[in-house]
């Protein structure tokens, strides 16, 4: 394996390492917000934000986090819970297939994460957020770097010619 190749390589493993955080910190914040009540949520959000509203009242994240969760509903509280534990549980399930080696996990990976990247693009047109932006961005990194794992795995079991 050349270095380009090499240095890919080591690229797409620390993509699947960022995806299976982020899918398990995704299955932990699921099930975070189907065990904790709203006026729980309210309080730790105020608590967590507290210090830094105290210093800049008119800090941007921290005042858009309480902004959040006084407004949040029991209806936004369970979907955000069920997206998140879909969410995670696909991610990890996905991370775990390519990982393995499993070469038909490759193209599912490609059109479920490519769905996933659409989805977040239909919402930042509706929402912008500068944290699903930048999610969105690095999920396209993972693509390209999954696409690219692809056609080396491929290239890797193509039968040599020898003449």
């Amino acid at each position: 394996m050349v270095n380009a190749d090499r240095l890919a390589h080591r690229a797409f493993l620390a993509g699947m390492v960022f995806k299976g955080a982020d899918g398990c910190l995704e299955l932990i914040g699921a099930i975070a917000l189907f065990v904790t009540a709203r006026p729980e949520i309210q309080h730790l959000v105020a608590w967590l934000t507290r210090e830094e509203l105290t210093e800049d009242p008119n800090d941007f994240f921290a005042a858009h986090a309480v902004s959040m969760a006084q407004h949040l509903t029991a209806g936004t509280q369970h979907f955000a819970a069920a997206y998140l534990l879909v969410h995670g549980a696909i991610k990890l399930a996905l991370v775990v297939g390519l990982l393995r080696g499993l070469r038909w996990m490759f193209p599912v990976a490609l059109i479920v994460l490519t769905a996933f990247i659409g989805y977040q693009l239909y919402r930042l047109s509706h929402v912008p957020s500068w944290a699903l932006g930048l999610f969105t961005l690095l999920d396209v990194v993972v693509v390209a770097l999954i696409a690219r794992e692809w056609r080396a795995e491929d290239t890797r079991a193509a039968p040599r010619l020898s003449v």
